[in-house]
């Protein structure tokens, strides 16, 4: 029997990438790349694309370090990167055009819904429980991610939410938990849980700050992940409204 069963929270916050929704693999990154490719042949500079994408694999090199290090690295800088590794000049206009296509790759885009994760935040919400969101960003900004779940009629379930791009700070630092709760009416910790695919993240960064932790494996699983295993991993999110005594 879970350790969740008949447990009933007051708040779950969610992952956004991997828990909530997910891409096809390099799907974003091709956007990105297609842009770019366009731009520079538009202003007449001929680039390598095996050559862009070593560029753009270095940034995300460089996000990685700083994301473990919990420095922030958005994509402003990741696109700055990219072309300072690329090797060639352009002028400061392309340049500025260059950063903003890859920072808004994210705009309109439009991600999947990881199994059963429809059901399961209205079957949560209709039993009273508040909902909120702690995500790391990646490359893609919080704006936009929201605006993918209001396209899905989904971000209306939600009471509040952490984006790293706006909080400051990454999973597992006590502040991205700790804004959430925060927005979701000062819920304490001992009274929510949160459910995210890394253990190192959003697993240990939910329990040293007093969270229930809940591992989704249904889309990355994390099993040799550095971090302690969840009160409950989970593959499909429709299982949680039940375990939790809440199905409808």
């Amino acid at each position: 029997m879970s350790a969740l069963a008949g447990w009933r929270p007051a708040a779950i916050t969610f992952d956004f990438w991997n828990t909530l929704a997910f891409e096809e693999i390099g799907a974003l990154a091709a956007r990105r790349h297609v842009a770019w490719l366009g731009l520079l042949e538009e202003a007449g500079i001929a680039v390598d694309p095996d050559q862009l994408w070593a560029a753009f694999g270095s940034a995300w090199e460089a996000h990685s370090a700083a994301w473990k290090d919990n420095r922030q690295y958005l994509a402003d800088e990741a696109a700055a990167h990219a072309l300072e590794r690329l090797g060639v000049d352009v002028p400061d206009e392309l340049a500025t055009r260059l950063t903003a296509t890859f920072a808004g790759a994210g705009e309109g885009f439009e991600l999947r819904l990881t199994s059963g994760i429809e059901g399961c935040l209205r079957a949560l919400a209709g039993a009273g429980v508040k909902l909120g969101i702690v995500c790391d960003v990646g490359f893609t900004a919080g704006v936009h991610l929201r605006a993918f779940l209001d396209r899905r009629g989904l971000l209306p379930l939600f009471d509040g939410w952490a984006f790293s791009d706006e909080v400051g700070v990454y999973k597992p630092a006590a502040g991205a938990f700790r804004h959430a709760l925060e927005q979701l009416g000062g819920v304490p910790a001992e009274e929510a849980a949160h459910v995210g695919d890394l253990k190192r993240t959003d697993i240990a960064g939910a329990r040293a700050f007093g969270m229930r932790a809940i591992r989704y494996v249904g889309v990355f699983d994390d099993a040799d992940g550095d971090g302690p295993e969840g009160d409950l991993v989970l593959a499909d999110h429709a299982e949680l409204p039940t375990v939790l005594g809440l199905a409808a």
